[in-house]
């Protein structure tokens, strides 16, 4: 097996990893040291000359060159990273999955004590106090060293912190692959492959939990649940089981009733959690009947689709539809935990996985240059399922990119507060969840109805001079090229309009319109309804009834 040392500078990756390779004979791969060696200079005067930015890409290209992790049981090479390697996803997926990542970690206080006496220089650190540049590094970086198969103290004598980390290496290794583990205001956020069961049940260890009640639905539990349930009991958890109707027939009044009494009938306790596993709908009807049984029980999201992982899962909004609107019944209720299995995407449908780019590209949008250029080269093949889009971390990379962008936006703005930041989420989202009403929630799947918001937004962005013309040209490319809101819809305009009256993003009376600009977003209330009719003329077919 390959080991791979990860940390922040001064931690020791290149002395323990050397002694490492030496005690075991086999190859020691230092990439800063191989970064220097293919570049001709040392990595100072990359950063000086060239920028961080082309640093990283020298750095990406010394980790391809690793290729393919070896499966063996045996430590077959020892790898030193640079302390910023594993901030890039593709390099994450690259190094931790099939290989042991250990991470060395160590005080900050401690670290720069240590980076003060080296005579190498740290671009990163240079010029700037030592203890307060490691500190910001750590919490930049915490949730990718985090996500190591194993964490040691690096801090100590060198005979001891290689002791230990030959002892870990030694252990049986598990099959999942952790790709990024964060402690937010949001509840706990891990994203992996195959990593379901083993989170939940870490989950629950915290929580100190009872047992558990999977509350999920028929295709998910045939999918995910039943195994989950089976895994969970090998490891000697009692496990209950709630089953909701599939789709948005699960987001009714109705349907929390009879659930909340199947709670009850199975004396579901407070400390005993709901772990939802299934799709957006599902997310949202067990987040809404987590927060109001025995007025707030804790919650554990699985999601299992790709707009779920993405999106829904995230930010601790639930709800249930009314038939006047979506989501106008519901509550904030942060979960304990939010798991990202990226395991779980390969048996989806492609309609599901195409229709979750819709909200991918409202990200993007956002102002996330890296995923709107992922979008471009592997959004089709995400979408249909390609097993290479798979296999280079495309899926995986949009994956966090376009989750961890909500995380952020949200952890500043937890309640949507008038003000604040989360309103920005709402982009492609008026119109789109007026569609969906008018679709009767069944015809059009969210993140189609996102994406035909989103080409009405640049109608009225463009008419407001909001959105440049050039901007609103490349986010219909996109979109043409993923094959979402390409069709005229059927739907009539009054309807249409009378569900955008309803819109929870009013505000003193007026609906508040996300527009793209150059290089992000920006909220305005003064749009003319005249505009909004011809916007929303726009996706209707000719012929459909006014």
């Amino acid at each position: 097996m390959d080991v791979v040392l990860v940390g922040l500078p001064g931690s020791g990756k290149s002395a323990i990893g050397r002694r490492l390779a030496q005690r075991h004979h086999v190859p020691f791969i230092d990439l800063d040291e191989r970064i220097e060696a293919r570049a001709g200079r040392r990595i100072p005067e990359i950063f000086e000359e060239e920028g961080e930015a082309a640093f990283r890409a020298h750095e990406r290209g010394a980790i391809r060159e690793l290729g393919e992790a070896d499966a063996s049981e045996a430590i077959s090479r020892v790898v030193a990273t640079g302390g910023g390697a594993v901030v890039d996803p593709r390099n994450r997926w690259a190094l931790y999955r099939g290989r042991m990542a250990v991470w060395l970690d160590g005080r900050p206080e401690v670290l720069a004590q240590r980076l003060r006496r080296s005579p190498n220089v740290r671009p990163l650190i240079v010029g700037r106090d030592p203890v307060v540049a490691v500190r910001d590094l750590a919490a930049r970086r915490e949730r990718f060293y985090a996500a190591a198969a194993v964490r040691i103290n690096g801090v100590g004598e060198v005979h001891g912190v290689l002791g230990a980390v030959e002892q870990a290496v030694a252990e049986p290794r598990s099959a999942a692959t952790k790709l990024l583990d964060a402690k937010t205001n949001l509840g706990r956020y891990v994203l992996g492959e195959h990593v379901a069961t083993d989170e939940i049940a870490a989950s629950l260890a915290r929580l100190d939990a009872r047992r558990a009640a999977i509350v999920s639905e028929p295709g998910a539990w045939a999918a995910a649940g039943a195994s989950i349930a089976d895994g969970l009991a090998v490891r000697g958890w009692s496990v209950e089981r709630v089953l909701l109707p599939q789709g948005e027939d699960a987001k009714r009044l109705s349907v929390i009733e009879e659930a909340a009494r199947e709670l009850a009938r199975l004396r579901v306790e407070r400390r005993d959690p709901i772990i939802a596993i299934g799709g957006g709908a599902l997310g949202d009807t067990a987040g809404f009947l987590a927060a109001t049984f025995l007025r707030g029980i804790p919650l554990i999201h699985v999601p299992t689709t790709l707009v779920a992982q993405i999106d829904s899962s995230i930010g601790g909004k639930t709800g249930v539809d009314l038939p006047e609107g979506k989501n106008l019944v519901g509550a904030f209720h942060q979960p304990e935990a939010v798991i990202i299995d990226v395991a779980f995407l390969g048996t989806l449908a492609e309609r599901d996985r195409r229709a979750a780019l819709g909200e991918g590209v409202k990200m993007a949008v956002l102002g996330d240059e890296r995923l709107f250029a992922l979008l471009e080269a592997d959004g089709d093949a995400i979408a249909r399922g390609d097993p290479a889009a798979f296999e280079r971390g495309a899926v995986a990379e949009f994956v966090e990119r376009a989750g961890w962008a909500k995380v952020e936006i949200v952890s500043a703005d937890e309640r949507e507060q008038a003000d604040g930041g989360r309103i920005l989420l709402n982009l492609g989202h008026s119109l789109g969840h007026a569609v969906e009403a008018a679709a009767g929630y069944r015809d059009l799947l969210h993140g189609e109805a996102v994406a035909y918001g989103l080409r009405a937004a640049c109608v009225i962005g463009e008419a407001v001079g909001a959105t440049p013309a050039e901007r609103s040209r490349r986010i219909g490319t996109l979109l043409d090229a993923l094959g979402l809101a390409t069709e005229p819809l059927p739907y009539p305009l009054n309807a249409v309009l009378d569900h955008l009256g309803a819109d929870k993003k009013h505000a003193a009376g007026k609906l508040r319109w996300v527009l793209p600009t150059a290089t992000g977003v920006e909220v305005r209330d003064t749009v003319p309804e005249d505009l909004v009719a011809r916007a929303a003329t726009g996706l209707l077919a000719a012929g459909s009834p006014a």
